[in-house]
């Protein structure tokens, strides 16, 4: 299975999720049968709010499921018809994650928990 959340920096395991999806300078993927972990470049991260093509970045990449800290509700809907669930960040990292992900599962997003515009530091302004 490969999870892939948005990030800042590259950091590994360690990396920080970053506060919104869509506006992310990358992302990491992580395959949970071979223990890899990848880093992808976002190449729709400066679009105007609304305008986010998310699968941009993914095109030769099956996921079956990210993790996000925020999103908004045209990219959660463009990666559901894509057949890819998304799921609400719960810690602060890749691993703590990971960690809360095998005990006890994230809430996955629904349209009602989207994000409504874009901050000034590139997280959701709700």
């Amino acid at each position: 299975m490969r999870i892939c959340m948005p990030v800042e920096n590259n950091e590994g395991l360690e990396s920080v999720i970053f506060g919104h999806f869509g506006s992310a300078p990358g992302f990491m993927i992580y395959d949970t049968e071979t223990k890899e972990l990848n880093s992808v470049l976002n190449k729709n991260e400066h679009h105007e709010h609304g305008s986010c093509n998310p699968l941009m970045s993914f095109a030769d990449i099956k996921l079956d499921f990210l993790v996000v800290a925020g999103i908004g509700g045209g990219a959660l809907m463009k990666l559901n018809q894509a057949g890819i669930r998304v799921f609400q960040a719960a810690g602060r990292t890749i691993q703590e994650n990971l960690d809360v992900l095998d005990r006890q599962g994230l809430p996955e997003f629904t349209m009602q928990h989207t994000c409504q515009g874009h901050g000034h530091s590139g997280g959701c302004a709700h």
